[in-house]
């Protein structure tokens, strides 16, 4: 398979590749940032975030120390936080057992937190000239279609197996070039849902499903369970000109993040007084903030809002002018509701 597709690929890749900015050099550093924001988010979203991060955090040193308040306020609309939290710990680990170098080597790398074999594939191929694969989303479905694989490429034996497919073409001179041709090729030609640009393809005569047209059936996905629908009040209170936040837990969903304070299930104007007077604050007005809804992984949040005057106070809320609003690092899920507080606070 290496002489058929390797050297069509690489071409069309040379005169076809996306112009990004963590592409301009191969540091591993910016690699792994850029790899890492593009879990689950498109090119073209990330690109004003990466920038945004590397003015502040230029280089791991930077990453290590930085405070974790406004670490989570550069990560602010990329959401899973979690990944930017491991990536200060892979920081960390670098700064403490690698004298601040990134290790050039694929297992070092996997044993960094938050780092799997996909990021560590591409940081280690792309920054080191190293022969290993990167197999994400993209990949596997140009595999499956190449190969008419009907396995589901959910499956965990599937990607193993196809990494050992590509670790026996992968070109050794330079294998970075080879995993973006096939990053590339899947983001720009073989696309999902039923779309590929198969008549701009370097593969396509070598292409399994394109002969035999099932690029529109391949390649198989498990469906997803449905996922739980939670109703939630959102309070956008007021006091003193400045607005309420919330610190949610340490531990769980959107961990460690400044929220509006919530309650389940959408009341109406009078459940929202009686929710207040539970909290110990009395409304002096409420009005309708609107409505907006968030999709998580397996939870889908229905969310009606209000604005409410108050006065009283209760532990656990923050009243923050607008400069520490800004400052505070709110979750995408409450962008809308954000907006609205961020206007009045102006």
């Amino acid at each position: 398979m290496q002489d058929t597709i390797t050297k069509p690929l690489l071409k069309w890749y040379g005169e076809n590749k996306r112009v990004l900015p963590w592409r301009e050099k191969k540091n591993p550093y910016e690699i792994w940032v850029s790899e890492i924001m593009l879990q689950q988010t498109r090119v073209e979203a990330v690109k004003p975030f990466y920038e945004r991060f590397m003015r502040e955090l230029p280089n791991v040193a930077a990453l290590a120390v930085c405070p974790e308040e406004k670490l989570l306020k550069l990560w602010e609309g990329l959401g899973y936080y979690n990944r930017v939290r491991n990536m200060q710990k892979a920081a960390q680990k670098i700064m403490e057992v690698y004298d601040g170098v990134f290790p050039a080597d694929y297992e070092a790398l996997k044993g960094l937190p938050g780092i799997g074999n996909y990021t560590a594939g591409a940081v280690a191929s792309i920054a080191f000239c190293i022969p290993v694969p990167a197999v994400d989303g993209n990949v596997l479905r140009v595999m499956a279609r190449l190969r008419e694989d009907g396995e589901d490429i959910l499956k965990q034996s599937v990607k193993n197996r196809v990494e050992a497919e590509l670790t026996e073409i992968m070109p050794a001179e330079d294998p970075g070039a080879f995993n973006q041709a096939m990053m590339d090729l899947g983001a720009m030609v073989c696309l999902p849902n039923g779309a590929p640009k198969c008549e701009i393809c370097p593969a396509r005569m070598m292409c399994e499903a394109y002969k035999n047209g099932l690029t529109e059936i391949l390649p198989v996905r498990a469906k997803k369970k449905a996922r739980k629908i939670e109703e939630r009040t959102v309070l956008l209170l007021f006091q003193n000109g400045k607005a309420a936040l919330r610190k949610r837990a340490d531990t769980g969903l959107l961990a460690s993040l400044w929220e509006f304070p919530s309650v389940l299930e959408n009341l109406d104007e009078a459940g929202v007084s009686l929710a207040l007077a539970q909290m110990g604050l009395s409304a002096k007005s409420i009005e309708p903030a609107g409505s907006a809804k968030h999709i998580f992984t397996h939870i889908e949040w229905d969310m009606k809002g209000y604005f409410a005057d108050v006065t009283g106070e209760t532990d656990d809320l923050f009243w923050a002018d607008a400069a520490a609003f800004d400052a505070a690092a709110i979750p995408t899920a409450f962008k809308k509701f954000a907006a609205l507080v961020r206007a009045r606070l102006q």
